[in-house]
């Protein structure tokens, strides 16, 4: 069995923003040699998620709003997290959006169902963070 790793990179320079890395995560599928197998892509930081969905900016939009209202950002006070950083609702938004997805590999490419794309969702930039791509299969 053969297994690649590799990390992508991000500094998103506002609080929010989604990345598609669809071509990315493809790119290191090709890289690993694996044509039958699975590929994890997860966000290294509590406070980013790595999802599945539609490349749609309407949905896009929908998120923020809808996330906004599950975990506003403001006021800063009302979480017991929130002291020396102001992130308490990224953690939350993340725990919802979630950490990682798994795909299928078939004949070498990322087996996805119609419209399906993978998305880096940062929920707290300015700052660098990573997300870890792993494939395994042969």
């Amino acid at each position: 069995m053969k297994s690649y790793r590799k990390e992508l990179w991000f500094n998103i320079p506002k609080r929010r923003g989604l990345v598609n890395i669809s071509s990315e995560v493809q790119s290191a599928v090709d890289a690993s040699g694996v044509s039958e197998g699975m590929v994890l892509v997860n966000a290294m930081h509590i406070t980013a998620s790595v999802f599945i969905n539609d490349d749609e900016s309407g949905l896009h939009s929908d998120y923020e709003k809808w996330l906004e209202k599950l975990a506003p950002e403001k006021p800063h006070s009302q979480y017991a997290h929130n002291g020396f950083e102001d992130n308490a609702d990224a953690h939350l938004k993340r725990t919802i959006m979630g950490r990682e997805v798994v795909v299928a590999i078939t004949d070498g490419k990322l087996d996805f169902g119609p419209w399906e794309q993978i998305f880096y969702y940062e929920l707290d930039g300015k700052r660098k963070k990573r997300a870890l791509i792993k494939v395994i299969g042969e």
